[in-house]
């Protein structure tokens, strides 16, 4: 009797793991040639580890954690590391004539049926996470191989740093600094610090807004690292006494990458930051930024008013321009004139006009705002209002018909009002042109893999009682090889959105104590950045600790 093999999509709705409606949306969306599962990782709606826990079930083939397995490197020289990247797979171990390997999609006959004629073996597939995969290849194949010659080298000045050492390919520096960059895209992380010290560099990356020291290099190899980093993105090597900004742009296994580069002047040296801009990343939807329903309506309501200024507020990193971003792509029409004045410009949207700020030629903030007025916009963005003059043009282009989105940095969204004034804003100015703030902050989300139920502490219930909330659970990621045993996995925006009505301007224009503004915010059922927070933690998305290291409680 033949058995039927139940299909993929029945298999995660019996586990419980989507819903019906998920799996028919996910099969509307799905291309042909494109696998379901694909589909339903893009969405979000289940995670890697739970798609091969179903697989593995669907098709009795195991599956592996490749977090700290005994690799038995003699036979990665079975399989190049392009090709390993290529169809996702790494070798495990060899038994007599069986070659073990992990694949991501151990359907993939053409590539198992290579394996078998290229290296003689019989193969036998297990399934592993694409990340885990990616991050194994990272890890173990050629890891510092030929990097001991640059290790053993002495001190060079950089004025000396020889030419064809720090451009040609094969060169040790220029593998090394591929390797830091594709180490950190691999991890998914938002910036790599290159640290000068004493007696060594150290190289750590933020990853889900935490940094981690990645590795430690001898101090003798600063001034070539840095000599290559500058020469990728374009900046002068032998200045090393003031700031310098660059951009570089390289492809990394097919997938473009941007970088940001910044660098400056240490007393041991010069520090560089390099941000990655990921440019296949998808967060230019506004459903998917964290929004919770009160507010999506509310942020929804701000920018689709013809005029006014709409502000995000928050520190660096904290995810300002990713919503900035999303609202504009939501307005993107071809009934409407975006025009974008930004520093730098970090991703490119198709159909908006985007100028990029130049000091250096009078080419300022304020300078761009003024030309961009007559070349009829109806939508302006302005990247970071800084200064008296870029928020007068802002408000004038609002009280002239236009719609202005822009960032500031303030800590919440009342105290951004407190900011325009002591920028020397007029209050009956700022009153008639602001329509609404938001303020944001990202948390970093329990990782869905590990993630356990558990019961609040004493503190934690008096916090939650404090907001008027009641909680009976929290769940927390013990720690699991897809988070790198951290208890997070990736990260969500918590928002306070402060929409002005008719009574907040009139305190406003008055003048009076921004006491009454906190008072008219809450009788306006003003979500604050703590009671979002710790409506996602009762959700199960984050921890009361995240929360609190990014929102202070009252």
């Amino acid at each position: 009797m033949t058995q039927t093999r139940k299909r993929l999509g029945d298999l995660l709705v019996e586990a419980g793991l989507i819903t019906q409606d998920q799996l028919h949306s996910a099969l509307k969306e799905k291309s042909s040639g494109q696998k379901l599962g694909d589909v339903l990782l893009q969405k979000g709606y289940i995670t890697e580890q739970q798609l091969i826990e179903v697989l593995e079930f669907q098709l009795g083939i195991p599956h592996v954690s490749l977090y700290r397995f005994p690799f038995d490197t003699k036979l990665f020289s079975l399989v190049s590391k392009e090709y390993a990247k290529r169809n996702l797979l790494i070798p495990l171990k060899r038994d007599g004539e069986k070659l073990y390997i992990a694949m991501a999609d151990p359907m993939d006959f053409y590539a198992l049926d290579d394996l078998r004629l290229s290296t003689g073996f019989q193969i036998e597939a297990a399934i592993a996470t694409k990340d885990d995969i990616l991050r194994a290849i990272q890890k173990y194949y050629d890891t510092d191989e030929g990097f001991e010659e640059l290790l053993g080298e002495t001190s060079v000045p950089q004025e000396t740093v020889e030419e064809d050492k720090i451009t040609d390919q094969d060169s040790p520096i220029v593998r090394l600094v591929n390797q830091i960059i594709s180490d950190a895209v691999t991890q998914k992380a938002s910036d790599i610090h290159i640290d000068p010290q004493e007696t060594k560099v150290v190289i750590r990356n933020r990853v889900d807004g935490v940094l981690r020291v990645e590795r430690v290099l001898p101090k003798h190899m600063q001034s070539v690292l840095t000599a290559r980093i500058k020469i990728m993105a374009n900046l002068d090597i032998t200045e090393h006494r003031t700031p310098q900004d660059g951009r570089i742009k390289i492809n990394l296994d097919f997938h473009p990458v941007d970088l940001r580069v910044a660098s400056l002047p240490t007393i041991y040296g010069e520090k560089m930051v390099l941000r990655i801009l990921d440019l296949g990343s998808s967060l230019n939807d506004i459903n998917q930024l964290g929004f919770n329903k009160l507010n999506l309506q509310r942020f929804m309501n701000m920018i689709e008013k013809p005029t006014g200024i709409v502000l995000i507020t928050g520190p660096t990193g904290s995810g300002k321009s990713s919503t900035l971003y999303a609202a504009l792509n939501r307005l993107n029409s071809e009934e409407v004139n975006i025009i974008t004045v930004e520093d730098p410009v970090e991703y490119q949207l198709e159909g908006i006009n985007q100028i990029q700020v130049n000091p250096n030629v009078g080419m300022t903030f304020a300078a761009g705002l003024r030309s961009i007025l007559r070349q009829d916009p109806n939508i302006i963005m302005v990247g970071e209002i800084r200064d008296k003059e870029t928020v007068e043009i802002a408000i004038r282009a609002s009280l002239t018909g236009h719609l202005v989105l822009s960032t500031i940095h303030t800590n919440d969204s009342i105290s951004t009002i407190t900011r325009l004034m002591d920028m020397g804003v007029e209050p009956f100015l700022l009153a008639s042109s602001l329509s609404g703030i938001v303020a944001q902050r990202l948390v970093r989300r329990v990782c869905r893999d590990c993630s356990k139920e558990q019961i609040p502490t004493k503190r934690e219930i008096e916090i939650f009682a404090k907001r008027g909330m009641t909680i009976q659970s929290i769940n927390r990621g013990k720690g699991c090889s897809s988070c790198n045993m951290t208890g997070y996995k990736g990260r969500i925006a918590i928002h306070e959105i402060l929409v002005l009505n008719d009574e907040m301007k009139r305190v406003i224009m008055n003048g009076e104590a921004f006491t009454g503004l906190r008072d008219l915010a809450v009788k306006n059922k003003t979500i604050f950045l703590i009671d979002d927070g710790l409506l996602k933690v009762k959700q199960g998305l984050t921890t009361t600790e995240e929360i609190l290291r990014v929102a202070i409680p009252e």
